[in-house]
């Protein structure tokens, strides 16, 4: 959840400071700003909900949505993609099918100021991408692989056991962060024979299941019981997500398992119908519920967020000064002025930096999220290379950056541009996302 929190922190910090962005987005005639939805697949219960929910929640708060469904199939989503930003979209929340396809249609996106939203599975290998809305998905492997763990009660010795290990779709980021997690729990259990994999599969580029798609995975099952289970029985099975467990659970139930012998225990996630019903008639032993409601309304936040703040911001000029803290302590400066402990959102920044608000003068600290202290005093610098036509603001950011680790951002209320320092120097960047990117990783 660290780099998730890192994230948002550099979300609002760009929702705060933004200059006119959505010049070429579109409102229609009735005034609405729209946003695309782009989901991978119907074939999953989870994600019909998703986006369900989250044009639920979107609509609820003045938005037109585009909600597109691709069946898995990645030139219908790009195309799907591509036919929102035609059509005017402001921003953008993509489920992606494959992370790493997306560079051309972003690049596209970017260039008509379209804001993404990477959700639950990450994009990656494009700068554009302006958040990223997920759970711990890490956190998740860990409870598949100690539900196994506990289960054979391995922890006090017992075994050894049979496991078969399966894994996500090899394009879907979040498919290796499961099987990591749950490795996290079961390596030292396979390296000290408490464990067994008689198909010898231990590594991700073996286990993986393109598409998530659960006929592949009971074909796979089949084939390891076929060559490796004749004469033994099998324990349990890591599966990350309830569509492979049913296919697992049918292979397992054509050779025997469930009548003639016990069932072993075989994991899911996503809590969905036909999983709970199998867990209900005593055959998948568990499941990890994720309730995509707060994601889908964590992602809504940051879209209605970003959108209000863009317009809000193009039609004024704030001056502020903002420090990020990384390792160094700021204990030296946040003395000099009020201290607080605000979690970070877009409302409490344009109220500190409100010209009239007694808050305004000096900078703001933030630390691991929040905001710590406000009216802060920082340190001018002495260099002589800075231009005549920055101001103090600018000259303590430099300062700061000069004496610590910490980065800082200066939004001149003159010309309403926003300036980047990072160990004394000023950072070039073309545009807010690059910005946003650069700070991120930075901060990383």
């Amino acid at each position: 959840m660290k780099r998730f929190t890192t994230v948002l922190v550099l979300a609002l910090v760009a929702m705060a400071f933004a200059a006119p962005l959505f010049a070429n987005g579109g409102t229609e005639d009735t005034g609405q700003q729209i946003v695309g939805i782009a989901m991978p697949t119907q074939s999953s219960q989870r994600w019909i909900q998703d986006g369900g929910y989250m044009k639920k929640e979107l609509e609820s708060r003045g938005y037109k949505v585009d909600l597109q469904y691709a069946e898995d199939n990645i030139d219908a989503q790009v195309a799907q993609i591509e036919n929102m930003i035609v059509k005017g979209a402001n921003a953008l929340v993509i489920a992606a099918i494959d992370g790493a396809a997306l560079f051309n249609v972003l690049e596209t996106a970017a260039e008509n100021d379209v804001k993404i939203i990477s959700y639950d599975r990450l994009i990656i290998n494009s700068p554009h991408v302006s958040y990223y809305a997920t759970f711990d998905n890490f956190g998740v492997g860990v409870l598949q692989g100690g539900y196994i763990v506990d289960t054979l009660d391995l922890a006090s010795g017992a075994g050894p056991f049979n496991v078969e290990l399966f894994a996500g779709s090899p394009d879907d980021t979040n498919a290796g962060y499961f099987f990591n997690g749950a490795m996290s729990t079961l390596q030292k259990y396979i390296d000290n024979g408490q464990v067994v994999v008689q198909s010898g599969q231990t590594e991700f580029d073996k286990v993986a299941t393109l598409r998530w798609d659960g006929a592949v995975a009971q074909q796979r099952m089949d084939n390891i019981l076929a060559a490796f289970y004749t004469d033994k029985e099998i324990d349990a099975v890591l599966s990350p997500y309830d569509g492979l467990s049913i296919g697992i659970l049918s292979a397992l139930k054509s050779v025997g398992y469930g009548s003639a012998k016990g069932i072993p225990i075989v994991t899911g996630q996503d809590a969905e119908v036909a999983s709970m019903k199998s867990i209900l008639a005593g055959e998948q032993a568990s499941t990890v519920f994720k309730d995509t409601r707060v994601l889908a309304k964590r992602a809504s936040d940051m879209v209605d967020a970003v959108l209000k703040a863009c317009d809000k911001m193009s039609r004024s000029r704030t001056g502020a000064i903002l420090v990020i803290k990384r390792s160094n302590s700021l204990d030296f400066v946040k003395s000099s002025g009020d201290t607080m402990n605000v979690e970070v959102n877009q409302p409490i920044l344009e109220s500190i930096f409100y010209k009239n608000s007694p808050l305004h003068d000096g900078a703001a600290i933030i630390e691991n999220n929040h905001i710590t202290a406000t009216r802060v005093i920082l340190p001018l610098s002495n260099e002589r290379n800075i231009p005549l036509r920055f101001g103090l603001r600018h000259r303590a950011a430099v300062g700061i950056t000069e004496r610590t680790d910490a980065i800082a951002l200066v939004l001149s209320e003159e010309t309403g541009m926003i300036s980047y320092i990072n160990n004394g120097e000023f950072v070039s960047y073309k545009d807010l996302s690059e910005l946003a990117n650069k700070i991120k990783m930075d901060l990383l």
